[in-house]
């Protein structure tokens, strides 16, 4: 595992099966939702650290056209990635401009993580969503995500998915 990247020496203990994560990724995806038109996106993520026990986490999408080229911002979520109460227990606390503030709850293995939210807080003026699950991976040195969620009277159904490259 440690292989696939350099640990940096200053990350804090509680969070270092994370430091795969430390760094800026680029990439892509795809979208979709019973209640809205799939479609391609751009997504670009930056975790960073400051020796404390967490990472920090910003992530902003933009949809894209049949040709790549941007059409118009997306969704934008900042947010901190912490130690769980157990090992290999793991927490992501994020929140959206759109009035949404999540808290995942999940576990997390040698380059994989998988999270559900354990509560989801919402504006009087926030869409309705109930739910979510996540799961992150590094494959071949990608960050892969995909995202399922519950929300506007839907069940759990698939909602986005992204492949993205560390970039310097």
């Amino acid at each position: 595992m440690w292989g696939v990247f350099t640990l940096d020496p200053t990350i804090h203990p509680d969070i270092a099966p994370l430091a795969w994560l430390v760094g800026r990724w680029e990439g892509a995806g795809v979208l979709g939702y019973p209640t809205i038109e799939s479609s391609r996106f751009g997504q670009e993520i930056v975790v960073s650290h400051d020796e404390r026990p967490f990472l920090r986490w910003e992530s902003s999408s933009w949809l894209l056209d049949e040709d790549g080229e941007i059409v118009r911002p997306a969704a934008t979520e900042l947010g901190f990635w912490r130690a769980g109460a157990g090992e290999g227990e793991v927490e992501l606390l994020l929140t959206h401009p759109t009035g949404i503030v999540e808290m995942y709850y999940g576990t997390q293995e040698p380059g994989r993580i998988e999270l559900q939210t354990d509560g989801v807080l919402r504006s009087p003026s926030a869409k309705e969503y109930t739910s979510a699950q996540r799961m992150y991976g590094l494959v071949k040195s990608n960050l892969m995500w995909v995202m399922d969620m519950a929300a506007v009277g839907e069940p759990m159904t698939s909602h986005v998915s992204g492949e993205l490259k560390r970039v310097e």
